[in-house]
């Protein structure tokens, strides 16, 4: 149901079209292509007003519509599948245009939220704004202590316009899911779903402080990455105060050049930090643009990248992310079967779909850019023929995977603008390499048996106790023997063989810590044959405790 403000914003939306020239974008969808006559009849038609390329009205358009469209428009850039070629590389240029608000006015919220005047918090605070972004802006400070900080306070009232936008959204996502003959492949309204999770969380700035926290964390003592300190005592909901930190944009190539940096070294530890948050940490900094990215540059020979703005972060459940460098190293390895294979596993594409046909298109698109440095690759080209051939074999989207999408996209326009002659292939593969050995590797396995012995042995006690209540409601005639006696007998097998995987497992734990106990005491091999024995009890009585 459109409400009145929805209303008076549906229109205004059309307003803005069609003042940049994109009212045949407006009379193209289903609902108002009967009226497409009356474009013909529009007197900009006729005196052909429309010089500047399709593309770029579009992108001017959404920074005119404001915070909620600018943001899309840079997340819409990252699915290929979804617009031409011209529009996306358009859309990747957006960025956040957006007028600060009053200094006086950051310092009054600053103030509500500590509950306190600024000056009994910190002995500066800077009114005018070191950044104005869609989402907040940011001041700098000292504290009374004498560090350097960055205050970043929300926009006031940016939730409401927010939202207001969003239900527009979901109102045309179900428009386009419903009449739109691709709709149910590419799911819009899941899209849309998506992104306000995305961009809901962005509006808490306690959030954003616990994902800096996080990310510092997996990175401490890291030669290649620091992200700053976050100041607890002084960060809310719509408040955030972290250490302020020094260094050059990353997309001041001329500075990092001028300054002997190592720019080699630089993108390849780009990648590396990529690889790293995705699948050791499964926690990736999902908005590294060039204006959330500086570089310190105190070693020239040995630079690290400083990041900031952690609004926005990506995690993958641990099947994606499996699937996903399995993917990866299939793909590095050519192995186009493997790569047909794994996406009919994961069910990305209908199990229906014939490997040898999808194998033979993926090695179509992909043989091309191998052996070729970054310089001569794109990869929104790539996506691109990718979608294609996904579209052709009914490959439905992965919201879940729209995220890291947009990052890998910023990785490669990070890449090719700092070390353009960068093999990405070469850089990342090892990587995974040393990843998948970790995760399927005999310590790997271990590990799982290792977390899943105290749900073994929870469940080898309740067993019996299963058992001698379904033996009692027997007895009281509550069940039917004759119904029932096949439940009863496998019962008994299932009752019968915990107790012998019981047996096993305390018997071959026993000979794990004797052998631990005895090494040294006695011949090297005969402490060693008692934990192997014991281990292959143990790995024993667990399989017969699983079956």
């Amino acid at each position: 149901m459109i409400r009145p403000r929805h209303f008076i914003r549906l229109i205004h939306i059309q307003w803005v079209l069609v003042r940049h020239g994109l009212d045949e974008v407006l009379f193209a969808t289903r609902v108002f292509r009967p009226f497409r006559f009356l474009l013909f009849l529009a007197p900009w038609t006729w005196f052909g007003r429309r010089k500047t390329p399709r593309a770029v009205r579009i992108r001017l358009a959404l920074e005119d519509l404001g915070p909620i469209f600018i943001k899309f428009g840079q997340m819409l850039s990252t699915r290929r599948d979804l617009l031409p070629g011209d529009i996306a590389d358009e859309l990747a240029r957006l960025q956040d245009r957006v007028p600060p608000f009053s200094g006086e006015q950051a310092r009054r919220i600053a103030e509500q939220a500590w509950e306190l005047p600024v000056a009994e918090v910190m002995h500066d605070f800077n009114e005018t704004p070191l950044a104005s972004a869609s989402i907040a802006q940011v001041h700098t400070g000292r504290l009374m202590t004498g560090e350097d900080v960055v205050i970043k306070v929300l926009r006031p009232g940016i939730e409401r316009l927010i939202r207001r936008d969003i239900a527009l959204m979901y109102l045309i996502a179900h428009l386009a899911q419903r009449y739109w003959s691709e709709g149910p492949r590419l799911r819009p309204v899941e899209v849309v779903a998506e992104y306000e999770k995305t961009i809901i969380d962005e509006l808490d700035l306690m959030r954003e402080a616990a994902n800096a926290s996080e990310l510092r964390r997996n990175f401490k003592d890291s030669a290649i990455l620091y992200v700053p300190d976050v100041e607890w005592d002084l960060c809310h909901p719509n408040v955030m105060v972290m250490e302020r930190i020094n260094g050059v944009p990353v997309s001041h190539i001329d500075r990092l050049r001028d300054a002997g940096v190592d720019m080699k070294k630089l993108s390849e530890r780009g990648v590396e930090i990529f690889f790293t948050q995705v699948f050791r940490d499964n926690f990736f900094h999902a908005d590294m643009h060039p204006g959330n990215i500086f570089v310190d540059i105190s070693n020239p020979a040995d630079p690290k990248y400083l990041a900031v703005d952690f609004g926005i972060v990506g995690t993958l459940n641990p099947r994606d992310q499996h699937y996903l460098a399995e993917n990866f190293l299939a793909f590095f390895n050519r192995d186009y079967r493997r790569v047909a294979e794994l996406h009919v596993e994961s069910g990305w594409v209908p199990a229906s779909t014939r490997v040898d046909e999808f194998e033979a298109a993926i090695r179509t698109v992909c043989e091309p850019i191998f052996d070729r440095p970054l310089k001569e690759i794109s990869f929104g080209k790539l996506l691109l023929r990718l979608f294609q051939v996904a579209r052709r074999f009914q490959m439905e989207v992965q919201p879940q995977l729209v995220l890291l999408q947009k990052t890998l996209l910023n990785i490669e326009g990070l890449g090719r603008e700092l070390y353009p002659d960068l093999d990405l292939w070469q850089t990342a593969k090892p990587f995974l390499e040393n990843w998948m050995r970790q995760q399927v590797g005999p310590r790997a396995v271990f590990s799982r048996f290792r977390d899943a012995l105290p749900e073994l042995g929870d469940a080898l006690h309740r067993v019996p106790v299963l058992a001698e209540s379904v033996l009692t409601r027997m007895e009281k005639g509550e069940l039917d023997f004759a119904a029932h006696s096949r439940q009863f007998t496998d019962i008994q097998r299932d009752n019968r063989r915990q107790h012998r995987a019981t047996r096993a497992v305390i018997g071959g734990g026993s000979l794990i810590v004797a052998g631990g106990f005895t090494l040294g005491t006695v011949p090297l091999w005969a402490s060693v044959s008692g934990g192997v024995i014991g281990g292959l009890l143990l790995l024993f009585g667990l399989y017969r405790g699983e079956k």
